[in-house]
């Protein structure tokens, strides 16, 4: 009887560690990042930039600072991608981690971009940290499916080979 007893609360014990293993892979597959879709920024002419206009399609978001030297050397490379790519449906935002001002600056006199450009100020570390950037550190690249659902993502300066590589995978 005892022995029955044990192996009855193994077997629960067991189910029990199931169920939560597949509860957490479950809650795993819950996007942390899913209010970004509802999110407005304000874009450097003074607009504003919904990224739900956005979802459905492969989407490219680069967060990025004007002070940030990789961030700087790799928004060619980006800008590279979204003109060869968006005929093929991708999309690129450049979600810049700095204030209005210096964006508008920067974009006028240092690096012009064909992609559009939102302003996430300081809230743009804590969108790239509920996106997988557990350092916060720029630049961050990140692609999204068509079912707005993180494919790819990358700390650190990008280059288009790279990219056009996360585009043909996808």
């Amino acid at each position: 009887m005892k022995r029955r007893a044990l192996l009855v609360s193994a077997g629960a014990a067991a189910a029990a560690a199931g169920a939560g293993l597949a509860w957490w892979q479950l809650a795993g597959r819950a996007q942390p990042h899913d209010g970004l879709w509802d999110a407005r920024f304000e874009t450097p002419e003074g607009e504003f930039l919904s990224l739900a206009d956005y979802r459905g399609g492969p989407l490219l978001l680069n967060f990025w600072a004007t002070w940030c030297a990789p961030c700087v050397r790799e928004m060619p490379q980006v800008d590279r991608f979204f003109r060869e790519f968006r005929a093929r449906g991708w999309q690129v935002v450049g979600m810049a981690v700095d204030n209005a001002p210096q964006v508008r600056e920067f974009l006028a006199r240092r690096v012009q971009v064909s992609f559009p450009v939102a302003i996430a100020g300081y809230a743009g570390v804590t969108w790239s940290r509920s996106l997988g950037n557990a350092q916060g550190g720029l630049p961050f690249t990140v692609a999204f499916g068509v079912d707005g659902d993180v494919a790819h993502r990358k700390l650190g300066e990008t280059h288009y080979d790279e990219l056009a590589g996360w585009a043909r995978g996808s």
